[in-house]
This record gives structure tokens, sequence and C-alpha cells, in this order.
């Protein structure tokens, strides 16, 4: 990846260096460094980066125009529908469903359209559960 190419996408996920930094586990001197090109991308930031801009779906033409939204934890569609990770785990059952219904009725001319069903936190002792600190296994 070229250096335009990494500040380019860089800019597009994240809104300040720390915020960079603090994804990649680095200080936000190094991230500086990366984007003045006075130091070489790490190849494992590029990744990362590459990996975040995607929305956590592999490179493959398949998966071409699907995404995570990490703000809201739902999977949009290239169409823009999105499914919340309790509707995708129910999926394989309202797909036998929905084909049992078809051979039986006939498909339907235009069905109404349903928003995600929203993904609330989990709550641990009437606290919102935040995540574990990453801890570098050198430093352990």
């Amino acid at each position: 990846m070229t250096f335009e190419a990494f500040s380019t996408l860089f800019w597009r996920e994240f809104d300040s260096i720390k915020q960079g930094a603090d994804y990649f586990h680095v200080k936000p001197v190094t991230v500086r460094r990366w984007l003045n090109h006075e130091k070489n991308i790490n190849p494992m930031a590029e990744k990362l980066l590459l990996i975040k801009s995607l929305g956590y779906l592999p490179n493959d033409v398949r998966w071409c125009g699907f995404r995570v939204d990490e703000s809201r934890a739902v999977m949009v569609t290239p169409s823009g529908r999105e499914f919340s990770p309790k509707e995708l785990e129910s999926f394989v059952h309202w797909r036998d469903e929905h084909r049992q219904l078809v051979e039986k009725h006939g498909h339907i001319e235009s069905p109404k359209y349903y928003p995600a069903k929203t993904n609330h936190l989990p709550f641990r002792g009437n606290r919102r559960m935040t995540a574990a600190p990453w801890i570098p296994t050198k430093r352990k």
C-alpha cells in the first residue's frame, strides 16, 4: 500500500490521530510518522486498516458491497438492508419457513420493509460491560 493510499484510507476511517493510534495499539507519534512518510508503514497496520475499511469481511467478490456497522452492531447488505446478530442467528429457521410458505401460497408482490432489531449491549450487575484492556503478551 502506498503512503497516499494509507493516508486517504486512514482519514476516511478515523477522525483523529489519537483514535487511529488507539486502534493500532501504538503511540500517536508513530501514526504521525506513517502519515508524514518518515517511517515505513507497519504491514500489520495496513492489513488492520483494510479489514476495518471493508467492515470486517473478506476481500472477496462474493462479499462486495456488504459491510458491518460497528456503532450499531448490524450487518448491512449492498441493497441497504440490515441484520442484527440475533436476527442472523435465527435466519436458517426463517429461510425454511419462507420456502414452505412460498410453496404453499406463492410470492408476495411487494413485501413490507422492517428495519433491523435493536441489539442491546449485555448487562452485568446493573452496569454495562466494558471491553477488557488489550495487553501485549510481551508485557504480561
